[in-house]
């Protein structure tokens, strides 16, 4: 493992104490960033995104964990290999793969948006026992920050569409000739655009300089429907799972009005409703988030009351505080 201090890619600098890794997946090669030490927690990025997103929240995470980000296959600066499985149940493998990889037997799980539905399939599968390797890896805890769901319609037929063959070549057509609508689209992921951190915009464009990523979104989208689909089936499973749900109240992209029925299959859960906050909690109201996130994962027992309360307009739920 070798310490850096830029990407290289044309990306931020890592902040100090941050490390730039790399893994063999058969042949392709996996990026991800690890830093500090203790009990191991692994953060999945959403669609299009990339380890990139994580970069207020490692410092602040180090002193109290190990933590691992990955730059999933086909995202961020890891390979783009053609021809590999990226629905949910393809992905969650090679998260817990990777996890295999580094030799962990268990560890925390957090996963947003689309990474959020990730996370919930690999922590049933390991329920299961469905490990790749029948490694017995045991998720502790889970936290799912505005996870893609079955109770949030939005986006479904969009989805649907782009995954077609007339979609995906009218979405293609669009994202590559107009990059004009690049910020238009990075600023509807936040309920208050003047909070948009400065280089947030450059750091998620960055992997574009490399050919394959919008093929990578794509193949996502042509499993969307039936992904929701395996995963409704696999939520009873996660029950026992100690889990933290995030959300910020202006989400436009998962609907805090899906938080209160996703929570019903958890019996120890805990919410957090950030008033105002887009899709991207982790970087319009970093240090809330940072402290909620720690609180959770610092707590010596980790059991949670069930309270039916509305999750509506931003109210907490579940016995949750929101900042």
């Amino acid at each position: 493992m070798k310490q850096m201090q830029e990407f290289g890619t044309g990306a931020a600098a890592l902040s100090e104490g941050v490390e730039e890794c790399w893994m063999d997946f058969d042949g392709a090669r996996m990026r991800y960033l690890r830093a500090g030490s203790g009990p191991a927690l692994i953060l999945l990025h959403g669609l299009l995104g990339y380890s990139f997103s994580w970069r207020y929240a490692m410092p602040a995470l180090a002193p109290h964990a190990t933590v691992y980000a990955p730059d999933m296959l086909g995202a961020g600066f890891s390979d783009r290999p053609r021809g590999i499985d990226h629905s949910m149940r393809g992905t969650a493998l090679r998260v817990l793969k990777f996890a295999e990889n580094l030799g962990l037997t268990s560890f925390d799980l957090l996963g947003t948006s689309r990474g959020g539905e990730v996370a919930m399939c690999a922590a049933a599968m390991a329920v299961a026992a469905e490990c790749p390797n029948d490694g017995g890896l045991r998720v502790r805890r889970l936290v799912l920050v505005a996870p893609v769901n079955p109770y949030s319609a939005h986006g479904r037929w969009l989805a649907a569409f782009a995954g077609s063959w007339l979609g995906a070549g009218a979405v293609r057509v669009v994202l590559e000739t107009m990059p004009f609508l690049y910020p238009f689209c990075h600023g509807r992921m936040f309920g208050d655009r003047k909070k948009i951190p400065a280089g947030s915009l450059e750091g998620y464009t960055a992997p574009l300089q490399r050919p394959g990523l919008f093929d990578h979104g794509l193949s996502i989208v042509r499993t969307w429907g039936a992904d929701l689909r395996e995963l409704e089936e696999l939520l009873p499973k996660l029950a026992g799972i100690p889990t933290l749900l995030m959300w910020g109240s202006k989400d436009p992209a998962v609907y805090v009005s899906s938080m209160e029925p996703l929570a019903r299959h958890f019996a120890n859960v805990q919410t957090v409703v950030f008033p105002g906050v887009g899709h991207l909690a982790y970087e319009e109201c970093p240090e809330e988030f940072n402290r909620a996130l720690l609180e959770f994962l610092t707590s010596e027992e980790v059991t949670f009351p069930l309270l039916a309360k509305n999750a509506r307009n931003g109210a907490p739920a579940f016995g949750a505080a929101a900042f």
